[in-house]
């Protein structure tokens, strides 16, 4: 057996999927619909729609199979979401990857699979609607567009839920998105009575980017600047994008030694990045942090607002 490879960008790929809020929810139709349409349309045993967590495979929709979740290095679609297309395994025991997997040689006796990776954007792949069956089989070119169209409908679905929480370019937690997680995040705070830090990056000559060298730079450097967060902050903390130019984090039971070290390392990566970059500018931040503790009665958005007006302190600073 071959374990899946973990795609180059897990961690934007990780955040995207955590941040659409659908693992472990309940079955909605509007999945559930396409999962049994597809299991009748191609006469298969089972059609699951499969999100690729971090170690497992969740089944947001299964039809034919009543387990609700796999281990990720002996699943299938965790070597779908590699492709940019279908994932057709025409016979398990005749591929070296799959012929002694848990899954082909123990229940549900995988012989045939066909997979359709589900992106939120080109290279960036959630999961799968895929299809199973005990017996070998081959798929036409005519089956092989119908699997593409379902496919494509259970990713308009998935895309409905994304531009309500995730902002579109960066796909990093938009406004709204980050706030729903923060609230979750506070409340564990105010459980647990720990501290609670917000951090308000905003960046520096950023119009002067779009101007000079036009908005296609500008969009490179925000999906820069939002994957360096991905990777520098740590899954417990929250991000996200505001708007324009401002980046917010929140970073829970962190003392003043986690902060500095996790901006430090922020710091690094920017520093790095624009040194590798070879770019007519730099990218260049400002950022503004402020300290709560779990029973403050402030808002949100006060908490933010403070972090916001910390960061443009330090703006009038570096502008001096």
């Amino acid at each position: 057996m071959i374990e899946p490879k973990i795609p180059d960008n897990e961690a934007e790929r990780l955040h995207a999927l955590r941040s659409l809020k659908i693992l472990d929810t309940s079955h909605e139709e509007r999945f559930d619909r396409v999962t049994r349409m597809a299991k009748r349309m191609f006469g298969v045993s089972i059609s699951l729609v499969s999100l690729v967590d971090e170690n497992r495979q969740w089944f947001k929709s299964s039809e034919g199979l009543d387990a609700s979740e796999t281990p990720r290095n002996i699943s299938f679609c965790g070597h779908a979401i590699n492709q940019d297309g279908l994932f057709i395994i025409p016979d398990t025991l005749k591929d070296k990857r799959f012929f002694d997997n848990p899954l082909v040689t123990e229940a549900p006796n995988i012989r045939f699979y066909a997979g359709y990776p589900l992106k939120l954007r080109q290279g960036l792949n959630i999961g799968t609607l895929c299809l199973i069956d005990p017996k070998p089989r081959e798929m036409e070119a005519e089956d092989q567009q119908l699997l593409e169209d379902l496919g494509a409908m259970i990713e308009q679905e998935i895309k409905s839920i994304q531009m309500a929480t995730l902002d579109e370019l960066t796909l990093i937690s938009n406004r709204r998105g980050f706030l729903t997680l923060v609230d979750h995040s506070l409340k564990v705070c105010r459980r647990n009575k720990t501290s609670m830090s917000f951090v308000l990056f905003d960046l520096n000559k950023f119009k002067l980017i779009n101007d000079e060298h036009g908005h296609h730079e500008g969009d490179f450097v925000l999906t820069t600047f939002a994957k360096i967060m991905l990777e520098s902050f740590r899954d417990s903390d929250v991000i996200g994008r505001l708007g324009g130019d401002e980046f917010v984090a929140m970073l829970t039971d962190s003392n003043d030694e986690k902060i500095d070290l996790v901006l430090a390392r922020f710091a690094s990566a920017i520093d790095k990045q624009n040194q590798s970059l070879n770019k007519p500018y730099k990218i260049e931040y400002s950022a503004g942090l402020v300290r709560f503790e779990h029973d403050s009665d402030l808002s949100i958005e006060q908490m933010i607002q403070q972090a916001d007006e910390a960061m443009y302190e330090q703006k009038k600073g570096k502008a001096r």
